[in-house]
């Protein structure tokens, strides 16, 4: 009898389905419905962002770079910040972000330089070819986001960005520090 496509090889992910399944198997209190939304957002959130990173890759940047241009961008012109708040804001050791800093700056998307009003402190800032590849992921993005979103309603999105956004707030209001990472990615 042929196996199902799902677990014919050891590298294949179980359908959501079978892991439910598995999981009621060997933890009887499970709630189904709760694992099903759970592990179907772990699961996106993971194909989304493999989705992302080949698109920053066509551009010739990681994801790493692009969450510090998005960073940037996010604090409004003139997109300047200290890489010790670059790394707090990233969820990163300053060891890791001062790694990742030296590797845009010699990129080209921004440059380092001395706080003109203390010499000690560092500032990074977006430069023109760091925003333009910027807006050339955002519109990357958006295409892809559309498309994932295509079979829903406009009613049918606004209810899950809703729903979502209550599920993020709970997560933030009962962990505050789940923000940043266990370990660098970089």
């Amino acid at each position: 009898m042929p196996e199902s496509p799902a677990t014919t090889g050891p590298d294949l992910e179980p359908t959501l389905e079978e892991q439910i399944a598995a999981y009621q198997r060997e933890f009887r209190d499970l709630d189904p419905q709760v694992e099903q939304v759970v592990n179907a957002l772990q699961r996106l959130n993971r194909r989304m962002n493999v989705a992302y990173g080949r698109q920053t890759a066509t551009l010739g940047i990681s994801n790493a770079e692009w969450e510090v241009l998005k960073a940037l961008v996010l604090s409004g012109a003139p997109y300047r910040m200290g890489p010790g708040d670059l790394a707090k804001r990233l969820g990163l050791t300053p060891a890791a972000m001062t790694h990742r800093v030296d590797r845009m700056a010699s990129e080209g998307l921004v440059t380092r330089e001395r706080d003109e009003n203390n010499r000690v402190r560092v500032i990074v800032e977006l430069t023109a070819e760091g925003r333009e590849k910027w807006l050339e992921a955002m519109r990357m993005a958006s295409v892809f986001e559309e498309e994932l979103l295509q079979d829903l309603s406009d009613e049918e999105r606004g209810k899950l960005g809703a729903m979502l956004t209550r599920l993020l707030r709970r997560v933030e209001d009962t962990q505050p520090d789940a923000g940043g990472r266990l370990s660098d990615l970089d």
